[in-house]
This record gives C-alpha cells, structure tokens and sequence, in this order.
C-alpha cells in the first residue's frame, strides 16, 4: 500500500443523540469531538438514528397504507386535469 493516501482507521466512539445509546466500533470518520469511555478517550460521532432508535429494528414499524384513499385522490386529480371522470 501506499503511505500517506489512506485515512486513519481507528475506535470511534458513536452516540444516539435521541437516547444516549453508544457504541464503539473502527470507522475512518473524521471527528472534532472526543468522550471518555471507561477511562479511554475515543473520537465522537453523533448519530440522528441507531438500531436502538429506528423503527424497523425496535419493532414500531406501524405504518398503514390507504391504498383506497391514495385512488381516489388520483383520479379526482386526474379528472380535473383531463374533464374526464371515471
């Protein structure tokens, strides 16, 4: 490999801002901030959404579709667009 064009690969330190959950893995994200994690200093990287938090990995994944609703949306858009009316 070639010295110099390779970025560091290094423990990051990655925290869920919505619920405080963290966890250290290797990355090569660049990060300003650092925390203090069982007496060792890691570089932080703040997360919007982790498995702790997204809905497909929490099981809240309630979401219905009005398949009904979304027809009969179109075709009133459809007739006002065209005169036609189905």
């Amino acid at each position: 490999m070639k010295s110099g064009i390779h970025p560091e690969y290094r423990e990051v330190a990655f925290v869920d801002v919505s619920n405080g959950f963290q966890f250290i893995t290797r990355s090569t994200v660049q990060t300003r901030e650092k925390v203090t994690i069982d007496g060792k200093e890691y570089p932080l990287f703040k997360c919007d959404v982790t498995s702790a938090t997204h809905p497909f990995y929490t099981g809240e994944q309630n979401k219905v579709l009005d398949t009904a609703g979304r027809i009969d949306k179109f075709r009133q858009k459809f007739a006002k667009a065209t005169g036609k009316s189905f």
